[in-house]
């Protein structure tokens, strides 16, 4: 299994671009896709997924072009938008058994892989009782299990772990990882904490485009020498936060510590270990380019 991305652009209008000349290829695993809000995280999903056309560039899932032959895509895909809807009158046996049918699974098989995705994501208490009454975080559970019915090839996440619990998110890294092996996972989220733990690869991207793609430990040591940790004056915090990129701040009695990024080395602050959220910062920040 292959996708590869080859110089996409979204254009929605003369000036404006969703997507902008975006290239990138991924072979089984799972890509950490990671961006501010409005980074294009979505538009690309929707792309992929074959919901929106390209305005330029190419879709190769295996060397099939997917924008010509959509049907290829879509036989191995499972997708959660980031606003996935439900039916809230059917109980969740009656929903993944609606949307198997929408996707062409059945099959004698089919009731013990509605069984299984429910245990899977701890929805098995629940099943019986209609979505509408679900939390959020239920709803959202509910979403990865249609996403998986069809034991795709293709997985896409779009944001997949809003609403859920911290018990929650470690069950669902937990199935991500066990589905790595046999698929391309692309999990996009603005939360570092979210892909650090899983992502064999990590894309970062601002505006449309792609800053920085690579291993977890390559995109961390982009942050290398660049993190500094010094006590200011009250008064001093906001000059420092006009500066520089303020990672965090802690209240002392009298004083301010704060963690921050700096590419001048010629500092008296205190050099600190640095990590993925920390390179995350400093790229889309300063927009800085290392792909």
């Amino acid at each position: 299994m292959k996708l590869e991305i080859q110089n996409v652009s979204k254009r929605y209008n003369r000036n404006k671009y969703g997507i902008k000349e975006y290239s990138l290829a991924i072979e089984r695993g799972i890509l950490g896709l990671l961006g501010p809000n409005g980074a294009g995280k979505s538009t690309l999903l929707k792309m992929i997924a074959t919901i929106n056309k390209p305005t330029n560039g190419s879709i190769l899932l295996n060397k099939n072009n997917i924008i010509k032959d959509p049907n290829y895509v879509r036989k191995q895909l499972g997708y959660l938008p980031q606003d996935f809807g439900v039916y809230p009158n059917l109980n969740a046996y009656e929903f993944l058994t609606y949307m198997a049918a929408l996707k062409g699974v059945g099959g004698p098989h089919l009731k013990k892989r509605i069984e299984l995705l429910l245990e899977g994501l701890n929805l098995t208490e629940v099943a019986t009782k209609p979505i509408g009454s679900y939390s959020g975080g239920m709803k959202q559970r509910i979403g990865i299990a249609q996403a998986l019915l069809n034991n795709p090839k293709l997985l896409l996440l779009d944001e997949p772990t809003v609403g859920l619990d911290p018990e929650e998110r470690v069950r669902f890294r937990n199935l991500i990882v066990e589905l790595a092996n046999d698929c391309i996972i692309i999990l996009s989220s603005h939360i570092v904490s979210d892909i650090d733990t899983i992502a064999d690869k990590v894309a970062i991207m601002k505006d449309g485009q792609l800053l920085s793609l690579g291993t977890q430990d390559f995109i961390t040591n982009q942050a290398k020498n660049k993190v500094f940790e010094t006590e200011v004056s009250k008064d001093q915090l906001q000059f420092f936060k006009n500066k520089y990129v303020i990672l965090n701040t802690i209240r002392k009695k009298d004083s301010m510590l704060v963690r921050y990024i700096s590419e001048d080395t010629n500092t008296s602050s205190t050099p600190c270990q640095y990590n993925l959220e920390d390179a995350y910062l400093y790229i889309t920040k300063t927009n800085s380019v290392h792909v």
